[in-house]
């Protein structure tokens, strides 16, 4: 595993981490209670696994099926040295105060609200769901809107005071544009901007990407396998439900396509000997040395296997190669 310094973090970490947005199912991956109570488990044992594997990054927020994926990591945090992990959360998403609408799940609604009172009641909740009494990174997870507008400058004085406090110890931002990136650097320290990115949807190279190279902020890449399209381990016959619905690479046109770009994949795998979901993440740290990812798992094999994509040196010659055959697909 290879491993990067973020801000004034004390320890480096490693530059694949552990995503939870759906290590504990519900609504928004299309599973019932009963399917959720059966995952636990299994997830907490997922977390445990991450330093066995080389990972100590491991990524949350409230919004992660309303506050479950942190009281599960707060579990599997009372067998671990809290020191030996980098916890990442969010704030912005809230479902029991007024805010600006965003996503519906299941029944229920989020709203993003980015006001002082608000982040610092979610702070609160946080610590205590994920029981642990300072956040490594604490990112805004969705920038403010109207009619619940907060100026970044407002934020950004709550997250400075809570970083002088000790209760957290780097300053992200999530789905921000490079505008609003700059106007974060203004008013302090940005060390981390997550993103969506993958070889199949390169949207940040456009200017993300670029200002975050030009003032020194690690770009930290979600949803890297495409939501577990890029793992390599989707049947070909797949309907996709929940959160994978809506999103571009399952609809019924494109999702042959995606298959097809596997498939071109293959020698490549055979090369490196690795799995497809191996070259894909390899291909984005690739990018950047200053790039970091967050891989999804909800089982142990998962992150260990995702973790030796660190380790794949692919050749100039075989990124462009990939670049070009995504580049083909429109």
């Amino acid at each position: 595993m290879k491993y990067l310094k973020i801000g004034q973090l004390e320890s480096p970490v490693s530059r694949i981490g552990l995503g939870t947005w759906a290590i504990d199912g519900g609504p928004a991956w299309g599973q019932d209670a009963a399917e959720q109570a059966a995952a636990e488990e299994r997830s907490i044992q997922t977390i445990l696994t991450c330093p066995q594997a080389g990972v100590n990054m491991i990524d949350t927020a409230p919004g992660y099926n309303f506050g479950r994926s942190e009281e599960i990591i707060g579990k599997a945090l009372r067998q671990m040295k809290r020191e030996s992990v980098c916890i990442t959360t969010k704030f912005g998403l809230v479902w029991d105060r007024e805010g600006a609408p965003f996503n519906k799940v299941g029944d229920r609604q989020l709203y993003k609200n980015l006001s002082r009172d608000s982040i610092l009641r979610e702070i609160d909740a946080s610590l205590k769901r994920l029981n642990t009494d300072y956040i490594d990174v604490y990112m805004s997870h969705w920038q403010a809107e109207e009619p619940f507008y907060t100026p970044i400058r407002e934020t950004m004085a709550v997250l400075n005071d809570l970083k002088a406090q000790g209760t957290i110890r780097a300053i992200g931002a999530a789905n921000v544009t490079a505008a609003q990136i700059e106007e974060y650097l203004q008013y302090g320290e940005l060390d981390i901007v997550q993103a969506k990115y993958s070889i199949l949807d390169r949207a940040v190279e456009e200017d993300l990407l670029p200002v975050c190279r030009k003032n020194g902020v690690i770009l930290q890449a979600y949803s890297p396998l495409e939501m577990g399209l890029l793992s390599g381990t989707l049947p070909r016959d797949y309907r996709p439900v929940g959160a994978r619905s809506t999103k571009k690479w399952f609809q019924p046109e494109n999702l042959p396509r995606a298959f097809a770009f596997l498939d071109c994949l293959e020698p490549l795998c055979e090369k490196y000997c690795c799995p497809v979901a191996g070259l894909s993440l390899a291909w984005l740290l690739a990018q950047d040395e200053r790039i970091v990812l967050l891989s999804g798992a909800s089982a142990p094999g998962q992150i260990s296997g995702n973790a030796r994509a660190s380790d794949i040196r692919l050749s100039p010659e075989d990124v462009a190669a990939m670049r070009r055959l995504a580049e083909s697909l429109g």
